[in-house]
């Protein structure tokens, strides 16, 4: 189990860095005028709330991922909600990255 959460943790790792960066272009895009959503995920993507940036994301499947690690037996449940989510961001973050 320790080297799922450690894979899960990479990938964190990897789209917090990335969600920094989009939140400031998002800013960016904001302030000229562009940007007009009401969220970045839809309600299949697994999220349970709705954000107009990537930090509060990263925020919500590191909450899954610490839960894993703190879990005794591994919750399978979770771990499936927590994979599909950064799946899901890290999709979209490379999505964002190319634009």
């Amino acid at each position: 189990m320790n080297s799922i959460i450690e894979k899960l943790n990479d990938n964190l790792k990897l789209a917090y860095r990335q969600a920094l960066d989009a939140d400031q272009k998002l800013d960016q895009l904001q302030k000229d005028g562009h940007g007009k959503f009401q969220a970045l995920f839809n309600e299949d993507a697994g999220f349970t709330f709705a954000a107009k940036r990537f930090k509060p994301y990263v925020l919500d499947v590191a909450a899954d991922i610490e839960a894993l690690s703190n879990a005794e037996e591994l919750d399978e449940a979770l771990l499936k909600t927590a994979v599909l989510k950064l799946q899901n961001l890290l999709a979209l973050l490379a999505t964002f990255k190319t634009q």
